[in-house]
């Protein structure tokens, strides 16, 4: 599998990042099946955040043994100093890890939250006290609005940045889905990009769903290549799997098979995605 420079961190990533929000659900044999597959085809940079379900104790009895091989990330919600020292330390221990490689703010959606997170007693203090101790190595943020990420990465030097990027947006680009800026403010800094809902089709269209996401993935193989390769032409490093792991195997066959698109072919492929409604607001 091809690996890309994390940014200024220098770590070459798998393009396919663990996305450990898939093991919130499923048991212990199910996780390490799902390691060992990922593992296998080259997978090196795992996610996780603790409000993935079990996932940081589906992850924990692997990354025990194991922890040396591959990039970790974990995030918070927390937006206080004294909560996101809570929450790292308890991350730390349910992951059975003596640090993070990479710790990010997690879901910061507006500027009320950016301001707390970065303003006197926010959980960019914990981080940094974190970072001071070794206990995280490089410091992210994520969230769903490109305007808010542009503004955190004018204010603070984040080493990475994880958004939402898929053909469904780009096909209904407006202020709310339009990530072009970020994509360039994030280049220009050196910045890693980790773009998420690569497969993400449309909210769910009936009560029953098939599959473990929140919204209705394409499960086609073609369908899927034309997602993942449209995400990883965008200049992202590294697109995490879906939440749900039966969606894997055709996941990892399409990143073994990547082909980089050119101008007409994500043309193509953006304009064959107009018939669907973006699972993120549009006005």
């Amino acid at each position: 599998m091809e690996k890309r420079r994390l940014g200024k961190t220098g770590h070459m990533s798998s393009v396919l990042t663990f996305g450990a929000a898939a093991l919130g659900q499923v048991s212990q044999q199910e996780a390490d099946a799902a390691i060992e597959l990922a593992v296998k085809h080259g997978v090196n940079h795992f996610d996780v955040a603790p409000t993935y379900g079990e996932a940081e104790l589906r992850l924990g009895p692997w990354m025990e043994k194991n922890r040396k091989e591959i990039f970790l990330g974990c995030k918070t919600t927390e937006r206080s100093e004294a909560g996101a020292w809570e929450s790292l330390q308890r991350s730390l221990q349910r992951l059975r890890v003596e640090y993070f490689d990479l710790f990010q703010f997690h879901g910061v959606n507006d500027l009320e939250t950016l301001n707390a997170v970065l303003g006197p007693g926010g959980a960019l203090e914990a981080v940094l006290k974190a970072r001071e101790q070794g206990l995280v190595r490089y410091i992210g943020i994520t969230g769903h609005r490109p305007f808010v990420q542009v503004e955190a990465l004018n204010r603070f030097p984040f080493d990475t940045v994880l958004f939402p990027l898929n053909r469904v947006l780009a096909a209904r680009r407006n202020d709310y889905s339009d990530f072009s800026i970020l994509l360039d403010q994030a280049k220009q800094k050196d910045v890693g990009m980790i773009g998420i809902k690569a497969i993400a089709k449309r909210p769910w269209q009936s009560p029953t769903h098939v599959y473990r996401t929140w919204y209705e993935p394409f499960d086609e193989q073609t369908d899927i290549d034309k997602s993942l390769w449209y995400a990883l032409s965008q200049g992202i490093t590294t697109a995490p799997m879906a939440s749900d792991v039966s969606l894997w195997p055709m996941l990892l066959d399409s990143a073994e098979r990547f082909q980089p698109m050119n101008s007409e072919e994500q043309a193509a492929v953006v304009f064959e995605a107009r018939r669907y409604q973006s699972i993120f607001p549009t006005a």
